[in-house]
């Protein structure tokens, strides 16, 4: 039986794409220009290729990735401008950040019959708090637990620390929970690894490349279709 729902937050209740495109191509043409080369080209498959590196680690230090880069060039870039450019990138981001339409419906809905949570991963914030999520206050009243992984001596998903605190706050077991995300390494592999049965949130509002899983999980495309959990998980 089913008696928890957590939810990441990036991408599963809110959409932040068209910030994080906007973000990246701002720092992308800040930084070029830095680096004495000429390829465009050949910038950006490093670029891209770092990034991935760091999304891999569940690291979003954009600075650092950054650094990476001016290293890569033999470039000594100026700290402060990139402590700038990453509050710049986040704040970007943030102001960009919407929740997806059906989001707090599906919420008070599902609120009446499970406990619902958040465990999100730390994104670029430098103190404790600072998270995209605190833009929606409204949002906070549908969850018995919210987490904020990467924080507080707390590792990132998809390490286990954040699943298993939330379970023991909620006072589940991981067979009585669902875990909804959009990341298959992050949320869907995290989530398996501990035993929660996992839901892949495709949106269809989401231009993006999906990966390809070797475990077989349900995949939604919209957040409501979580009202119909019993068809989803005939076992739950």
């Amino acid at each position: 039986m089913t008696k928890a729902i957590i939810f990441d937050f990036g991408q599963t209740l809110s959409d932040a794409s068209n910030g994080f495109r906007t973000a990246e191509k701002e720092a992308q043409t800040r930084i070029f220009p830095c680096l004495g080369i000429t390829s465009w080209d050949d910038f950006l498959e490093l670029y891209r290729q770092l990034r991935k590196l760091y999304h891999e680690k569940s690291d979003f230090s954009r600075k650092d990735m950054w650094l990476r880069v001016f290293a890569h060039y033999g470039v000594d870039p100026n700290p402060v401008l990139l402590e700038q450019w990453e509050d710049d990138y986040w704040n970007t981001v943030e102001s960009q950040t919407s929740l997806f339409p059906e989001a707090a419906d599906t919420l008070e809905r599902l609120g009446a019959k499970h406990s619902l949570a958040i465990i999100t991963n730390t994104q670029g914030q430098k103190t404790s708090g600072k998270h995209r999520i605190a833009r929606f206050p409204g949002l906070a009243g549908f969850f018995r637990q919210i987490i904020v992984a990467g924080e507080s001596d707390m590792p990132p998903k998809p390490d286990p620390a954040p699943f298993y605190l939330c379970l023991e706050r909620l006072g589940v077991l991981p067979s009585e929970a669902v875990y909804v995300g959009d990341d298959w390494s992050i949320d869907i592999c995290g989530a398996r690894n501990v035993g929660i049965q996992p839901i892949w949130l495709k949106h269809h509002s989401v231009s993006r490349s999906w990966p390809a899983g070797d475990i077989e999980v349900p995949v939604i495309t919209s957040l409501d279709r979580l009202l119909d959990l019993e068809t989803l998980l005939p076992d739950a």
